[in-house]
């Protein structure tokens, strides 16, 4: 199974669902006095916020639109920068593009995520927004990002697809930037599948978010607010089957969140001693959920043999989490040929051009080239965890596989 909450579906997401498919009621709108109507949407919405410590959220029907809808709400548009890292989901940077905005990609660090210092280097009179992106469920270096944001007037979108459940430094993460975005499809903490969540405490944000994905209506709208929109919105919304599966599902968080930390300190104890072998660094030890194990090998070369020998790849040649296997991000291939937005006037009058390549990125690509991720809860050939464990095994299946690890790492080292 890809992610922890694909393996523990049972009794309490198939409650949720039946009791709204015995309604017959599955659109998100309806008549909340109305005992058929049972508001799962709403009600996930709620406990997301509650999870979160913010105000306001928005369930739409993808982590992608939900990165859209963010961007969108804080006006990202023509003629702006918006800061990202090369190591991501392409959503991250793509979402970008479908704003009409620019995307400028930074280097990540140890952690695995933005390099502060890159992303100050690369702010430009340009630059609307930074991404922070919490990679594999470790978050990011928020405190120094919200930083470099507040003193250049930028807004922090958090991206925290990969790390619902996360904290940082006794904060939920998604609290800290000016807006978050949340996924649930196969691969996340939780899921439904697919969907996504977008949560801020700007009540602006949140109503031009619910604009966006709701044909530009106001929140929880009771009609058709002819004359009364504030822009033209699209249809992003999630459905009740999607908000039922999610409610059952994310009652089990707490249990999720320990039995992986429980096998990841296991593992990674058992290996903690093979000399000439890292971890990624985490700015919050306590705040990660602890999907992965990150394992950083002496050379690019024996973390391709170790990985081989596992069945899996170095994270630089795993999927498209990594800028250079972005082929279509790396020659600017936009929906038509014009290839806006990186030749509209709004960018290029401002003095902008942008281009990428192969090698741009050399802490990055050095990085990824001789790191390996071991699967500690997500099973992701895409992100080079094809070997580990799984949400339902125990310790001592734990055990086993780090000392399969530990075989074939001597063997290599």
């Amino acid at each position: 199974m890809p992610g922890p909450g694909m393996e523990i579906i049972g009794k309490e997401e198939i409650e949720e669902v039946m009791d709204v498919l015995k309604s017959q009621w599955l659109y998100r709108y309806g008549e909340v006095k109305d005992p058929n109507f049972k508001q799962k949407v709403i009600k996930f919405e709620k406990a997301v916020c509650e999870l979160s410590n913010v105000p306001y959220g928005v369930a739409v029907n993808s982590g992608t639109t939900a990165l859209l809808v963010a961007l969108g709400a804080v006006g990202v548009g023509p003629g702006d920068e918006v800061i990202v890292p090369g190591y991501t989901y392409i959503a991250s940077i793509s979402s970008i593009v479908y704003s009409r905005a620019i995307p400028v990609l930074a280097e990540v660090d140890q952690t695995f995520n933005l390099d502060p210092a890159d992303v100050e280097a690369k702010i430009t009179p340009r630059t609307k927004a930074i991404i922070a992106v919490h990679m594999m469920g470790n978050p990011a270096r928020l405190d120094e990002l919200r930083s470099i944001a507040d003193n250049h007037g930028l807004i922090l979108v958090e991206d925290c697809a990969q790390a619902f459940g996360a904290s940082y430094k006794g904060q939920p993460i998604g609290s800290i930037g000016d807006i978050a975005i949340f996924s649930f499809n196969v691969y996340k903490t939780i899921t439904a599948g697919d969907g996504g969540m977008v949560i801020t405490s700007n009540e602006n944000y949140y109503k031009r978010s619910f604009a966006f994905h709701d044909q530009g209506h106001s929140p929880n709208r009771t009609g058709v607010e002819v004359g009364n929109r504030p822009f033209i919105g699209l249809s992003f919304r999630m459905t009740e089957l999607q908000g039922a599966a999610l409610l059952g599902q994310i009652k089990k968080l707490p249990h999720i969140l320990n039995h992986l930390r429980d096998n990841k300190t296991r593992f990674k104890n058992m290996i903690a001693d093979l000399q000439d072998i890292e971890f990624r660094v985490l700015p919050d030890p306590d705040g990660e959920i602890c999907t992965i194990l990150t394992i950083l090998l002496p050379t690019p070369d024996v973390a391709k043999r170790v990985a081989e020998e596992l069945g899996g790849k170095p994270l630089s040649a795993a999927g498209w989490h990594v800028y250079n296997n972005m082929e279509n991000i790396l020659e600017q291939s936009t929906i038509t040929p014009e290839k806006c937005p990186f030749t509209c006037p709004y960018y290029t009058e401002k003095g902008g051009h942008m281009e990428y390549r192969k090698g741009m990125l050399p802490q990055t690509d050095s990085l990824l080239n001789r790191t390996i991720n071991i699967s500690i809860g997500v099973a992701d050939p895409g992100i080079g965890a094809s070997f580990g464990v799984t949400m339902n095994d125990e310790l001592d299946v734990v055990e086993q596989r780090a000392e399969e690890f530990l075989r074939i790492a001597k063997k290599h080292l």
